[in-house]
């Protein structure tokens, strides 16, 4: 491979295993939606 080719092999799994573990901290953060929008559905 390529140096460039590395290089850009680090930069997307940088981006999508962040991605991944920053949306599991904000999850465990905030687990449950505190209000939900108006709609057809609701009670």
């Amino acid at each position: 491979m390529t140096p460039i080719a590395i290089v850009f092999l680090v930069i997307s799994a940088v981006v999508v295993w962040g991605g991944l573990i920053g949306s599991i901290g904000f999850l465990t953060a905030r687990p449950e939606v505190d209000a939900y929008p108006e709609g057809e559905n609701t009670p």
